[in-house]
């Protein structure tokens, strides 16, 4: 076989590895790259029972019901910060602000740029007269 040298393929998992200069021996990992075909190099933590690393899912798995999984779409939050209704009224709140930037503009009651950046998904912008008066029909 030319061209292969020294290279020794592996196959299947290695069950522990050697760290700190063979002071330490512990369980390995058993992730494996689809990509290469290479067994993770990273010990596995002693809590997974699925001998895996942090990286690869050593800690926790998520609710394993439907009632656990349901009570956590229904409390999703992004960072611990808001739920999905408060990031939806946050939106809406965006959105009657740049509307009552656009009025002021159209009516000429100021002359301070217009904020920058993306709308609210739920913008409509407001561009006659006409606008506004069904703007504060809506919000009375």
């Amino acid at each position: 076989m030319a061209g292969m040298g020294n290279q020794i393929i592996k196959t299947g998992y290695e069950t522990h590895i050697t760290l700190a200069g063979g002071r330490i021996r512990c369980l390995r990992c058993t992730a494996k790259s689809v990509r290469s075909g290479l067994q993770c190099a990273k010990p596995a933590m002693k809590s997974s029972r699925t001998q895996r690393c942090s990286h690869h899912g050593g800690w926790a798995t998520g609710p394993k019901t439907a009632e656990g999984r349901q009570r956590i779409a229904q409390a999703h939050t992004i960072h611990g910060e808001s739920t999905k209704v408060a990031r939806q009224e946050y939106s809406k709140a965006s959105a009657e602000l740049s509307q009552l930037e656009d009025a002021l503009h159209l009516l000429g009651l100021t002359t301070a740029p217009r904020t920058r950046g993306r709308k609210a998904a739920t913008y409509r912008p407001v561009r006659t007269i006409e606008d506004i008066k069904r703007m504060m029909l809506e919000g009375s």
